[in-house]
C-alpha cells in the first residue's frame, strides 16, 4: 500500500487532527459533541473555548451541535466560539443579570417626600373670648394711640405668647399673657406699679425699721399697694431705689443670676490713674471673694479727689466702697445712678416717679422675664 493510500485511510478512520473527521469514540477533535476537550465542546466539555465554565449551555454548544450527537468541519467550532461571547446566558438558559461595568444600576433607598419634610410648628390660638383688645391694651401700656398699635400688630412686630399676631380682633388676658413689642416685654397688668426712688443719704433701705431710723417708707406713705424695694443701699449711700408692688419682678432684679448692670458715680480719695481703672476691670481680692467692674470710666482726676463711674452686675454689700478702698482710693460720696435701663436722671432727692409701662417691660425683659 502506497503512504497516499494509508493517508487516506487514517483520514477514513478518524485520524485526530483530520478536518472533516468525526470521532466514533469521543475523540478530542475540533468538531466533537461528547468529547472531554476540546474547542467545540458543548454536552460534557469541561475546558476549551466553548465549555459551560465560560457560560456555554450543557447540550447546547452552538448553533449546529445538539445533545450528543457530532457535526464537523469548522461549523461546530465556530459555534462554540460564538456561544463562549455570548456571557449573559447561564445554564439551563437562565439570564445571569446585567454584565457588570456596563450599565448596572446600584439600588436606591428613596424616603418617602413626606418623611423628608420638617414637621411644621404648630399655630397656638392664642385668643381669649373674654380677654381685651390687644391694641387697646397696648395703648394702655403707653406705646401710642389706639391707630398706631394696631400699624405694630399689622406690621407683625407683636408677639403674645409666642406667637406673631397680625389680626385686630384678637382678645387677650392681660393678667396672664406674654406680650412683646419689637422683642421688649410689655406689663400689661395694671394693677401693679413700680416706682423710682432718689434716696437720702442717712435713710436705711427697708419699709421698717426697729431702731427708729428714718426708711423709704416715709417716701410712698401716700401709696396703698404693697410695696417690695429691689435690692438695697447702704445708709450712707444715696441715689436710685425701685420699689414694686410685682413680687415676681423683685425676686428677678435682686437675685444675682439675673445679671442687671447697676452704674455708681463715686467720688474717691487721691488721682484714679488709668491702671487702676484696669486693675478695677481684672478683678481684685475682697474677703468674701474676688469682685471686678464691667466697665470703669475715669470722669475727673484732681490731685487730691476724683469722680469715677463703675458698673457692675453684682450686688454684694458695700461692693463698690470695699472695691475703692481695695486699690488706696476710699469713697468720699456714692450715688446709684442707673438700675438697668432705668436712670435717675433729675429727679431730686426724696422724691419719686411711677414708671411708665414701657420702661416696666424693657426692665423685665433685661431681668429675663
Amino acid at each position: 500500500m502506497s503512504p497516499q493510500q494509508r493517508r487516506g485511510d487514517a483520514d477514513r478512520n478518524g485520524r485526530p487532527g483530520a478536518r472533516g473527521g468525526a470521532p466514533r469514540g469521543g475523540g478530542s477533535g475540533r468538531g466533537a459533541s461528547g468529547g472531554t476537550s476540546g474547542r467545540g465542546s458543548s454536552a460534557g466539555g469541561t475546558s476549551g473555548r466553548g465549555s459551560s465554565g465560560r457560560g456555554s449551555s450543557a447540550g447546547a454548544g452552538g448553533r449546529g451541535a445538539s445533545g450528543a450527537s457530532s457535526s464537523t468541519g469548522r461549523g461546530v467550532g465556530d459555534d462554540a466560539r460564538g456561544a463562549a461571547k455570548k456571557t449573559h446566558r447561564g445554564q439551563s438558559g437562565q439570564s445571569r443579570g446585567p454584565v457588570k461595568g456596563r450599565g448596572a444600576s446600584r439600588p436606591t433607598s428613596a424616603r418617602p417626600a413626606a418623611a423628608r419634610r420638617a414637621p411644621a410648628t404648630p399655630t397656638i390660638d392664642v385668643h381669649d373670648p373674654e380677654g381685651v383688645r390687644l391694641q387697646k391694651l397696648l395703648a394702655a401700656a403707653g406705646l401710642g394711640s389706639r391707630r398706631a398699635c394696631e400699624a405694630l400688630i399689622a406690621s407683625g412686630r407683636v408677639e403674645v405668647d409666642g406667637q406673631v399676631v397680625m389680626e385686630l380682633g384678637v382678645r387677650v388676658d392681660p393678667a396672664h399673657a406674654v406680650v412683646l413689642v419689637d422683642g421688649m416685654r410689655v406689663q400689661l397688668d395694671s394693677t401693679h406699679v413700680t416706682i423710682a426712688l432718689n434716696k437720702p443719704k442717712g435713710v436705711v433701705s427697708t419699709m421698717h425699721d426697729e431702731q427708729g431710723r428714718p426708711s423709704v417708707a416715709q417716701y410712698v406713705a401716700d401709696r396703698t399697694e404693697r410695696l417690695f424695694h429691689v435690692g438695697r443701699l447702704d445708709a450712707d449711700t444715696e441715689g436710685l431705689l425701685l420699689l414694686t408692688s410685682d413680687g415676681e419682678l423683685a425676686h428677678h432684679l435682686s437675685h444675682p443670676s439675673s445679671g442687671v448692670p447697676k452704674t455708681y458715680l463715686a467720688e474717691v480719695q487721691g488721682r484714679i490713674t488709668p491702671g487702676i481703672a484696669q486693675r478695677l476691670q481684672k478683678g481684685v481680692e475682697l474677703e468674701d471673694g474676688p469682685a471686678k467692674a464691667d466697665k470703669v470710666t475715669i470722669v475727673q482726676a484732681l490731685s487730691h479727689l476724683s469722680l469715677v463711674e463703675l458698673t457692675l452686675h453684682e450686688g454684694r454689700n458695700r461692693i463698690v466702697r470695699r472695691m475703692l478702698e481695695e486699690v488706696g482710693h476710699p469713697v468720699t460720696k456714692l450715688v446709684r445712678t442707673r438700675i438697668g435701663p432705668i436712670r435717675l436722671g433729675d429727679l431730686k432727692q426724696g422724691r419719686t416717679r411711677v414708671l411708665s409701662q414701657v420702661e416696666i417691660g424693657s426692665l423685665m425683659s433685661q431681668a429675663g422675664m
